[in-house]
């Protein structure tokens, strides 16, 4: 997929598995399906971290929003989610599959599920102070994202180190908390 973009078939990926289509076919179904695992992985590496919500502090808070944005812009920023996002966006323009609702539904939905019970124990221990949740989601997310996923989409040869991925995390984190930071939050 990386190689060929939106064109790649279930032969193309069996043989670079070394494996049977039958197996691809027995496993994901079809190509969506190898399509829907493939996104579900990329997403899966995107955590908000550990932290016990009756006893989150301001560094714990602070640590794990730091933890997600880095985690999240070393997958989007990855060859394989640059890939999966191209294909998406070309499917769903020509209503080649339902490839976008399947990114949107593995990708970026499930990844606000994982980060939204952080905001509201932070929220509820004083750390935060929103009106709702995925607002206050959105917000984060277009923080660390700024405008690098669309430059990496377009073909942007941008290319962030874990130590840029790591200061763009926490610019973004500061910027969060001076904008939603509750009145226990130092």
């Amino acid at each position: 997929m990386v190689e060929q973009g939106g064109e790649f078939s279930m032969t193309d990926v069996a043989r670079r598995a070394s494996c049977s289509k039958e197996t691809l076919y027995k496993w994901f179904g079809d190509r969506d399906g190898l399509l829907a695992a493939t996104v579900r992985w990329q997403a899966s590496k995107v955590r908000a971290g550990n932290y016990y919500s009756q006893h989150l502090d301001t560094a714990a808070l602070r640590e794990s929003l730091q933890n997600f944005g880095a985690n999240w812009l070393t997958v989007i920023s990855s060859s394989t989610s640059i890939a999966l996002n191209r294909v998406a966006v070309s499917h769903a323009a020509s209503g080649k599959s339902n490839l976008g609702q399947i990114v949107l539904a593995n990708g970026r939905f499930a990844i606000g599920e994982r980060l939204k019970p952080l905001l509201e124990a932070g929220r509820k221990a004083g750390l935060l102070d929103f009106e709702d949740t995925e607002t206050a989601f959105r917000t984060f997310f277009g923080l660390v994202g700024r405008d690098v996923q669309i430059r990496l989409l377009l073909g942007d040869e941008l290319t962030l180190t874990r130590a840029e991925i790591a200061r763009d995390a926490e610019r973004a984190t500061s910027q969060f908390l001076a904008l939603f930071g509750g009145s226990t939050n130092a």
